[in-house]
């Protein structure tokens, strides 16, 4: 018969007695209770304590005949999480159930606390699989306004909790149900906390979530598709979240109570080069006078400048900035030939790097999340920004005319630069986000000030 945690912990004396016959920290006996599992390693210690067989243990393995088969799930588990590795975590599905092709990317984390629907709509998460670290995601519920993008770029997403109903004045649907319409999966009751520090210690594995309607699973052919997956290394997803045709925006930010406003008097002309741009940014660069034309990432330095801007945004976006620089570099060159004021955010910064003559590195874990510190070093002000990206520019290559002027206070990697001689800078975060929650929005009338200038 085996025993629960609360058993043996009973067993033991309670919880201080426990932790001082096992020589482990009442932390360890607390997280034991909460995760209603002991870990392996604590396992002869309890077993010379308590004198239990090893079968009785939480968790321990049961005889072969009373445990489901290789490619069975767990009572209870509808869905499963299969790495590259051959790595298996199961659980709960919600949203969409997977289809003949579930979906695959580089599986990731984010800190935000909130924000989810912004954050699965984001189109820089395009390609990614999003672990949630906070276990609370669907109490703000969804609805139509605090989307990013018209699609969900992201290809599913993971929690440690089933999704909360919602709780907000603003929700109009259930996240699962929000999620099922728009053919997304996720997956519920995994370890997270496990997970985010597999993807800290060994970077973001590769994975695959499968929420089957039937209820069956091919886990060999679940980890061969993880496996076949190239990676975002070398991976152009510019081209698959771009605007397929220019289109004008003058919607600017959200306020209460009349919600988002319209652009009555713009004092300037933007052109947005489109690389996954989020629909915030947009309503900032409107909210700061811009009248703002949205072109595609393959747009050509003509067909942008025939529009006679005043100034060029570089927009945020996923994938790797090398492979969308191929053909985003020359155009960039040009436009820095005509010495227009120029803003660029996230992918966007990264472009103008590699414009310059930079170079960019996939980072070994990335940064996502709503609470990253950020120092500028031209006031010396720290800012508390959104970030989301897995590559960063490598500021020993940038050249002399670009100064740097912004870094991460985490692991010291660029987040923005400045050129010396010339109206244009980037920044490696999301300052239209508000972790701060707006201490970045001045850059936004930086921005604006070159163009009066």
């Amino acid at each position: 018969m085996p025993y629960t945690v609360e058993d043996l912990i009973a067993r033991l004396g309670g919880p201080d007695a426990a932790a001082e016959r096992l020589g482990v920290s009442t932390e360890a006996i607390r997280k034991w209770r909460q995760s209603r599992a002991i870990p392996a390693r604590h396992w002869p210690a309890l077993i010379a304590a308590t004198g239990i067989e090893l079968a009785d243990l939480p968790g321990a393995a049961r005889p072969a005949e009373s445990a489901p088969g290789p490619d069975q799930p767990p009572p209870g588990a509808t869905a499963v999480l299969v790495l590259a590795d051959g790595s298996r975590f199961w659980g709960r599905g919600f949203g969409a159930h997977t289809g003949t092709e579930p979906p695959v990317g580089e599986v990731c984390f984010t800190t935000s606390m909130t924000g989810y629907q912004e954050t699965l709509t984001d189109p820089s998460y395009a390609g990614q699989i999003i672990t949630f670290t906070f276990p609370h995601i669907g109490n703000v519920g969804a609805n139509e306004e605090d989307v990013e993008a018209a699609n969900i770029a992201a290809r599913g997403l993971i929690t440690a909790a089933d999704i909360t109903a919602p709780s907000n004045w603003r929700a109009q649907s259930h996240l699962d149900a929000w999620l099922a319409a728009r053919g997304v999966s996720g997956i519920a009751g995994i370890d997270t906390r496990a997970l985010t520090l597999r993807i800290r210690d060994g970077g973001p594995p590769t994975g695959v979530i499968c929420y089957p309607a039937d209820g069956r699973f091919d886990l060999a052919a679940l980890e061969a598709r993880a496996a076949a997956w190239p990676g975002l290394e070398g991976m152009d997803l510019a081209r698959e979240v771009t605007c397929r045709q220019t289109y004008t925006w003058d919607q600017t930010l959200w306020s209460w109570p009349e919600g988002y406003g319209r652009l009555e008097h713009p004092r300037f002309h933007v052109v947005a080069i489109d690389y996954g741009a989020k629909r915030n940014i947009l309503r900032a660069l409107a909210a700061a006078g811009c009248r703002v034309t949205v072109v595609p990432a393959t747009a050509t330095a003509e067909e942008i400048l025939a529009h006679r801007p005043d100034g060029i945004f570089l927009s945020n976006g996923p994938g790797d900035p090398a492979a969308t620089g191929e053909y985003a570099v020359p155009v960039i060159r040009e436009l820095l030939a005509r010495e227009l004021p120029l803003f660029g955010i996230c992918l966007g910064h990264q472009l103008l790097a590699l414009a310059l003559g930079a170079r960019t590195f996939k980072m070994a874990r990335g940064h996502r999340g709503a609470n990253q510190p950020v120092k500028d070093l031209t006031t010396g002000q720290v800012e508390i920004t959104s970030q989301n990206h897995g590559f960063a520019v490598d500021p020993d290559t940038l050249p002399a005319e670009a100064e740097v002027t912004h870094i991460s206070l985490f692991d010291g990697t660029n987040e923005g630069f400045a050129l010396r001689n010339r109206p244009v800078f980037s920044v490696q975060y999301h300052p239209e986000a508000s972790p701060g929650p707006s201490d970045s929005r001045h850059l936004f009338r930086r921005f604006v000030s070159l163009m009066e200038r």
